[in-house]
């Protein structure tokens, strides 16, 4: 039998899979702590804010750009779900890889290059947004918000929602010294952009001098997608254009992380 030769190219895919299978490892391990939030939160948040709220939103306003409240939020709330796992995933943990328990560092003595560690935690947030948004499609399906096919891309688009987030801060976290500027992230990033990125209202009831502001959220073009996905509307060029600001997101994070990574693991 002839063996054929491994390419430069076939370790490094190795090397990085390796990766992602020591956190799929971790995470076998401590998988049922994140069922609440996976399962439970997505419909206590619809049953509160879609029936509960949406009931006072129908009385006083009726549809909200021609769908029930609960329909309206339905996939804005799986786009800021698969934000928020991209922060979970890629602060604390990422710092405490690099400086409190080191676990990085212990990785960087192996034949893992320092982008095989940055590539497999990406991929590994991936597969986490990946499987989470499905299971948020499932559950905002039964309770009737999905009007298209286009409602298949939906797992897709929580996944580039979550790596376009996770990409930059796991670059951020890997330079930090403390996560003293974490909370500041939060309060005046995170929280603004979960609040204002037309997740709970239409964009056109901003005044005009804030609209091009909530444009330019990067969560503000994922709720978009998520929207156009679950009810068939929309423009093509439009959606291209969300999933263009999202990409370069994730391309320019992965770029610092690797740059950041590097210096954190060789000196």
């Amino acid at each position: 039998m002839k063996v054929l030769p491994t390419t430069n190219t076939d370790v490094s895919r190795s090397r990085w899979f390796r990766s992602w299978g020591y956190h799929a490892e971790f995470y076998a391990q401590t998988w049922r702590g994140s069922v609440a939030s996976s399962v439970l939160f997505p419909i206590l948040y619809l049953a509160s804010l879609g029936i509960g709220v949406g009931h006072l939103v129908s009385h006083h306003t009726g549809l909200v750009d021609g769908q029930t409240y609960l329909h309206y939020i339905a996939p804005s709330l799986l786009a800021t779900t698969t934000m928020q796992l991209g922060e979970g995933e890629s602060l604390w943990p990422v710092l405490a890889a690099v400086k409190w328990v080191r676990t990085y560092h212990a990785a960087a003595t192996t034949p893992l290059e320092p982008d095989d560690i940055l590539m497999g935690k990406l991929a590994w947030v991936a597969t986490r947004a990946f499987v989470t948004a499905v299971l948020y499609t499932i559950i905002i399906g039964c309770f009737g918000a999905l009007q298209s096919w286009w409602c298949l891309t939906l797992p897709f688009i929580g996944t580039l929602v979550t790596v376009a987030f996770s990409a930059p801060l796991v670059a951020y976290a890997a330079r930090s010294q403390s996560d003293a500027s974490f909370s500041t992230l939060y309060r005046f990033a995170f929280v603004p952009m979960f609040l204002f990125s037309a997740t709970f209202y239409p964009l056109s009831t901003y005044p005009g001098y804030l609209r091009p502001v909530v444009q330019f959220f990067p969560l503000y073009h994922g709720v978009a997608l998520a929207r156009a996905a679950a009810f068939g509307q929309g423009a093509i060029a439009a959606q291209l254009g969300h999933v263009a600001v999202l990409m370069a997101m994730a391309t320019v994070g992965i770029a610092w992380g690797r740059r950041t990574m590097r210096r954190r693991l060789t000196d």
